[in-house]
C-alpha cells in the first residue's frame, strides 16, 4: 500500500493528502509543506466513519438505476476531497480547490490495477 500512496502523490503537486484503506487497515499521509491542514486524528475518523458510510449511501443509491457508483468528490472550504471505493476499502485524495480531482481518475485507475490494490 505505500508505494500505491507514493505513486499517487507523484500524480500532481496539488496533491495535499492520500490515504488508503484496505481490509480495516488504514495508512494515510500528507504533504508535509502544507497550509490549512486538517488534524491527522480527524481525518483517520474521516477515514473509518464518514468516508466509508457516504460510499455505502452513494452505493445503495446508485445500485437502484443509475449503474453503481465508483467515486464521490466531497467540496470542503480548503480542499477537494476524491473517494474511490474498492471491494474492501477505499482510496481518498484530497487536491486543492484550484484542481479537477475528474481529470486524475483514470492515472488513479491504472494505478490501482498496477498495484493490485
Amino acid at each position: 500500500m505505500e508505494k500505491l500512496k507514493s505513486d499517487i502523490f507523484l500524480l500532481s503537486s496539488t496533491i495535499r493528502y492520500v490515504a488508503l484503506y484496505r481490509k480495516k487497515e488504514l495508512i494515510f499521509s500528507e504533504r508535509p509543506d502544507l497550509k490549512s491542514a486538517s488534524g491527522s486524528e480527524s481525518d483517520k475518523y474521516e477515514e473509518l466513519l464518514v468516508n466509508p458510510v457516504l460510499l455505502k449511501l452513494a452505493n445503495q443509491r446508485g445500485d437502484i438505476d443509475c449503474g453503481g457508483a465508483e467515486f464521490i468528490i466531497v467540496g470542503y472550504g480548503n480542499f477537494l476531497q476524491l473517494i474511490i471505493d474498492r471491494p474492501d476499502g477505499h482510496i481518498s485524495i484530497a487536491f486543492e480547490k484550484s484542481e479537477n480531482p475528474l481529470e486524475y481518475i483514470q492515472a488513479i485507475k491504472e494505478l490501482i490495477v498496477s498495484n493490485a490494490f
